[in-house]
């Protein structure tokens, strides 16, 4: 079935016509049939045969990616959702809130700003790299010796392949775009363009600095709907289970699955994506792909909780791992509080933050609680983080006093951002589910140390950061479980006494 929303109307329809269809496809057929004012998100192939690293894909290449949601409606046999409306949003004062956004978009600068606009997330991808942030080599590699032409996949070569900028409705920094036609690889004019977690997760990770494959796998996770970051981190887990011979050539159906062959980490991500032959057992992410294929294969496959890891490396901002190992939804770039200030970042005016040292793993927790807390909230309104990122601190509350008519404060903002974390966290406790089953081992915390590059030797202590965030949060760092005060001060009642009866 498909869910359809009109102006509040809602129907299930019939999908056995879109079954079997890729994202673009079904978003076509669908705006055919109910107008090309229609918005969807759909699932691929990939969410129809339940991936767990599968996606929910809309606009033919935007993805809620991580974590498996594309099963989830898969699961349900549910096709795609597309809403329609003509009536308006109701703000209290329209000319006022113009106002507010105007001047906002007047102080959209600097560094972040302008590298975004000008290429997107891509701008991040050189320096990201050589710095030690983006993974190398399934996380056992660096760039300056392992990877050294960073640039052939970064900013000015992204740009040169690109068609034209696009943006998110009523956005003016423009990070999204579209790509030319490949020349080497057969992608049609229109591919999204490659985001920075993609580049670095086929890119780097796997030893590949060929940008038109990384384009064309990025076009065939979209269209299949397949997280790219899990997707590339799985083929990079293949790659090095096949040099140590975990698994052959008949495994793999002749591809020659070896750092930086671009053509055969093409050809292994769209086995992936139909799960076909190896790529069946590879569709679910590391974790399950090491379980199946045996022979000690889980010490290359790096994860949270099942959750292959993002493209920012705890070993050089600590606090990624301890964020990683501590979210409800764990190995999440997007739920990391203080990773950037540990990197030197200034925090926001206003804000009484000490300057943090690196390596320190105590005393970062009512921080790390702080900021993911005005995070979640930041999330739930639906802006985007980049533009905030890029704004000063006061922005959001203006925008959510404005939009309401409320008069929202700073202090009512991260109150709110508690409750949302507290409800998260308590559904994972209530699922059974413990801070152990998010444990990260191996590379990405050091273990062992690299033993060379920006990073030398550097094993960090998540656990520690995880556990002074909980205690930060009022969770106890055992169970995972939130106190019920905690509950009850926030207004969760009903969720204290399910958890406390």
């Amino acid at each position: 079935m498909y869910l359809v929303i009109d102006d509040g109307t809602v129907q299930l329809k019939d999908a056995h016509h879109l079954w079997g269809r890729d994202t673009n496809e079904t978003e076509v057929v669908l705006k055919s049939e109910l107008g090309r004012k229609a918005s969807i998100a759909s699932i691929g192939p990939a969410g129809e045969k339940l991936s767990l690293i599968s996606c929910i894909i809309n606009d033919k290449g935007r993805a809620a990616a991580r974590s498996g949601l594309g099963a989830v409606m898969g699961s349900k046999k549910l096709k795609a959702v597309a809403v329609l409306g003509s009536q308006q949003v109701p703000v209290p004062d329209e000319q006022k809130v113009a106002q507010i956004a105007k001047h906002y978009r007047g102080q959209l600068s600097g560094i972040l700003y302008n590298g975004l606009t000008l290429c997107g997330t891509s701008a991040l991808y050189e320096v990201s790299a050589l710095i030690g942030d983006s993974p190398i080599k399934n996380w056992g590699g660096v760039a300056a010796t392992d990877f050294p032409n960073t640039n052939a996949i970064s900013d000015q070569n992204v740009l040169n392949l690109t068609k034209r900028k696009y943006a998110c409705w009523g956005c003016s920094i423009a990070c999204g775009g579209t790509m030319k036609a490949g020349t080497q690889y057969s992608y049609e004019p229109g591919a999204h363009r490659p985001e920075y977690e993609t580049l670095s997760s086929f890119g780097g990770l796997c030893l590949n600095n060929n940008l038109e494959s990384i384009i064309m796998a990025n076009d065939i996770c979209n269209r299949y709907g397949l997280d790219t970051i899990s997707a590339g981190a799985t083929i990079a887990f293949a790659i090095e289970c096949y040099e140590n011979g975990l698994i052959t050539k008949d495994d793999t159906e002749g591809i020659e699955l070896k750092w930086g062959d671009h053509q055969a980490i093409v050809a292994m991500t769209e086995k992936l994506a139909k799960r076909e032959g190896l790529g069946d057992a590879l569709a679910d992410g590391v974790k399950k792909a090491a379980e199946r294929i045996g022979k000690g294969a889980e010490q290359y496959a790096f994860h949270a909780g099942g959750q292959e890891i993002p493209m920012h490396d705890p070993r050089l901002a600590p606090s990624w791992g301890g964020a990683y190992q501590s979210d409800p939804t764990p190995g999440r770039h997007t739920q990391a509080g203080i990773a950037f200030f540990e990197m030197g970042a200034e925090p926001p005016e206003g804000i009484d933050m000490p300057p943090l040292e690196r390596y320190a793993y105590t005393g970062k927790g009512p921080y790390e609680a702080m900021f993911k807390n005005n995070l979640h909230t930041m999330n739930a309104s639906g802006v985007c983080m980049f533009a905030m990122g890029a704004l000063p601190r006061d922005a959001l509350q203006a925008f959510l006093s404005n939009a309401t008519g409320w008069d929202i404060t700073s202090e009512e903002i991260l109150r709110t951002g508690e409750r949302i974390a507290n409800l998260r966290q308590a559904f994972n406790v209530r699922e059974g589910i413990t801070p152990a089953d998010f444990k990260i081992r191996g590379r990405p915390v050091g273990d062992p140390p690299l033993k060379e590059g920006p990073t030398a030797n550097i094993t960090i202590d998540a656990d520690t950061l995880r556990d002074e965030y909980f205690r930060a949060m009022d969770w106890d760092p055992q169970t995972g479980k939130p106190s019920k005060s905690k509950l009850e001060e926030l207004g969760l009642d009903g969720m204290a006494r399910e958890l406390w009866p």
